[in-house]
């Protein structure tokens, strides 16, 4: 028990100890969304781009999360990215990592990275971009995640700053130091856990995607792209749908209902209406364009009945504007 509380008050003195990075190349309308401190605390880092699996580097120590959101619908995240790896640089940080949306690995990647919940962060799974940097003090390594996404009127930025637990840790012994673990998969926030099938291979893997359904009975289309107000479906691929229709042709038992949700926004007649005309557009891509079989899929709409976030702010009424895939049967 003192050895739990001798880290913890440990990892407080090394939280308050350490030189926060500071984004200042932030822009002067940037406004803070998260910000907490936690000691001791564990951290999935990507290291790498996604090819079949995500090289990630587990760490432990203080941990110190923010998050922004920039009001602007014209702001793009390269710009938000170039200020950052200037504010790196000055302030010694060496990088590990610096990628974008498909030169990162696109769908599988995001949805193993650490990702704090909406509003406070939003990810487009078309637009985004991660920096990892790393630079070494008289108390260790210290580590930086930094998360950049669009969203329709506005912009996020998330900053995960960790100093080691070993950092500033008095050495017991002249024993030469243990070598780092191996990458584990990441499990953020809304990153599910998907134990691997029974006697599967690594090339037949359950997509992320389908692991946060067969596990939560639901999942979130985060990729779906409808204009403001319409039920029509922008006329591109999604990889969403691509993994729903992999999973049910390969799986002719189970059954889904796509289910669209708005903000609240207008009248609840309207919404169900705008909501099922969603999900009904969702289930005709994926019958016309991916040959999943009619049976397998329903639609329906919820309207502003069964938010996520607050729809006081203008954050939770764009997190609230969802489509899900609800699974109905599991035989």
């Amino acid at each position: 028990m003192r050895g739990g509380l001798g880290a913890y008050l440990a990892g407080l003195m090394l939280a308050s100890a350490a030189r926060a990075f500071e984004p200042e190349s932030l822009p002067e309308a940037a406004i803070a969304t998260h910000d907490t401190r936690e000691a001791p605390a564990s951290l999935s880092l990507p290291v790498g781009t996604y090819d079949g699996t995500l090289p990630m580097l587990e760490v432990e120590g203080a941990l110190h999360t923010r998050a922004w959101r920039i009001p602007s619908t014209t702001l793009s995240s390269l710009r938000i990215v170039q200020g950052l790896r200037v504010d790196l640089a000055e302030a010694g940080y060496e990088i590990i990592l610096d990628c974008d949306t498909q030169a990162c690995g696109g769908f599988d990647f995001r949805f193993g990275l650490t990702v704090l919940p909406a509003p406070e962060m939003n990810v487009d799974l078309f637009d985004f971009r991660v920096i990892t940097a790393e630079r070494e003090n008289a108390r260790g390594p210290e580590y930086v995640y930094l998360l950049v996404s669009r969203g329709r009127s506005n912009r996020f930025v998330q900053l995960m700053e960790l100093v080691t637990a070993t950092a500033g840790t008095a050495p017991t012994s002249d024993a030469a130091p243990t070598p780092d673990a191996a990458p584990v998969p990441s499990r953020g926030p809304d990153a599910p856990r998907t134990p691997p099938a029974s006697g599967a291979s690594p090339d037949d893997r359950v997509p992320v995607l389908i692991g946060a359904l067969t596990t939560s009975g639901h999942v979130v289309l985060s990729d779906l792209d409808f204009a403001s107000g319409a039920g029509a479906l922008s006329d591109r691929s999604y990889p969403s749908l691509e993994a729903l229709a992999e999973y049910l042709k390969g799986n002719p038992a189970r059954v889904i209902a796509v289910v669209g949700h708005t903000d609240s926004v207008g009248s609840l007649e309207a919404n169900v209406a705008l909501s099922k005309r969603r999900a009904e557009a969702v289930r005709a891509r994926l019958v016309t364009r991916y040959g999943v079989p009619g049976a397998q899929v329903q639609a329906q709409g919820a309207g502003y009945m069964a938010p996520v976030a607050s729809n006081l702010t203008a954050e939770g009424r764009e997190a609230n504007r969802r489509v899900e895939a609800v699974l109905l049967s599991g035989e």
